[in-house]
């Protein structure tokens, strides 16, 4: 592979983001395939700078060019036992081909080498695209079925408003007069008041009418009261509390009448 120098060096001091960046010390191990021995390189500290699938190398963090270039592309990337700790190697599947073995400062900077150079060539990236292609492709399958099965919540809805009896409380507001509840509302299933035909149950019967205790036993009509006074017109089946509390209101404003009389009179 050729590669124009100038525009390799521009793209390693320009402003564009590096992937990962940090000193490592870095030897150099070539394979002899036909001699079956090892050439090594004494470890030199280098600044290393990732970026995309290349790794630039600096002789010191501030060097305007790189000394050397890393092509990261039909490589792989494993730890491998030095006498020196947090080793790892960058080793290429042609034979004869050189082998980068670095040295990081510590557990966590060579983990995070690692990482990073494991990820940086197109052959991972083709693999992750691939992956990412087919979960879009199972994600839109999988809402093309959910759009075109039906909805139960709305089915679910009509049947729970078609039955009274599993309707909430609220939708259920109980008539009130006079600020109390009648009789109708009170009754399991929402009864409204109950009339004479309509086969609902009826409510308690009414407690019968107080006689005053100032009345005579001879029948005479008390002082204050009317001597006709009608019939009361609350009926058993009546379920107003209003009617109530004004025809047994007019029995207890006579009474209080007639003590207010028996008081200007002076008798007790």
């Amino acid at each position: 592979m050729k590669l124009n120098e100038r525009s390799v060096a521009h793209y390693a001091t320009c402003d564009s983001p590096a992937d990962h960046a940090g000193f490592l010390r870095k030897r150099v191990e070539r394979h002899h395939h036909h001699a079956h021995h090892h050439h090594a390189t004494s470890y030199q500290r280098r600044w290393f700078v990732l970026k995309g699938n290349l790794l630039f190398y600096f002789e010191e963090r501030e060097s305007r060019e790189p000394v050397g270039l890393v092509v990261l592309e039909g490589c792989t990337v494993e730890l491998c036992e030095a006498a020196e700790e947090f080793a790892f190697a960058i080793r290429f599947d042609d034979a004869g081909a050189r082998a980068y073995v670095l040295v990081a400062d510590g557990q966590a900077a060579m983990e995070a080498w690692v990482k990073a150079l494991s990820r940086a060539s197109f052959d991972y990236m083709r693999l992750v695209v691939r992956e990412l292609e087919k979960q879009l492709e199972e994600a839109c399958k999988s809402l093309a079925a959910c759009c075109k099965s039906p909805r139960r919540s709305s089915s679910g809805r009509k049947r729970h408003l078609s039955n009274p009896a599993l309707l909430p409380l609220q939708e259920k507001p109980a008539i009130l007069e006079n600020g109390y509840s009648t009789w109708g509302s009170g009754v399991p299933g929402g009864a409204a008041c109950p009339d004479r035909d309509g086969g609902h149950a009826k409510p308690p019967p009414l407690p019968p009418r107080r006689r005053s205790a100032a009345s005579s036993t001879a029948g005479s009509p008390v002082p204050g009261l009317s001597p006709a006074m009608p019939e009361s017109p609350v009926s058993p089946e009546t379920a107003c509390f209003s009617k109530l509390h004004s025809w047994y209101g007019q029995e207890i404003v006579a009474l209080r009448r007639e003590w207010q009389e028996r008081q200007k009179m002076g008798h007790p």
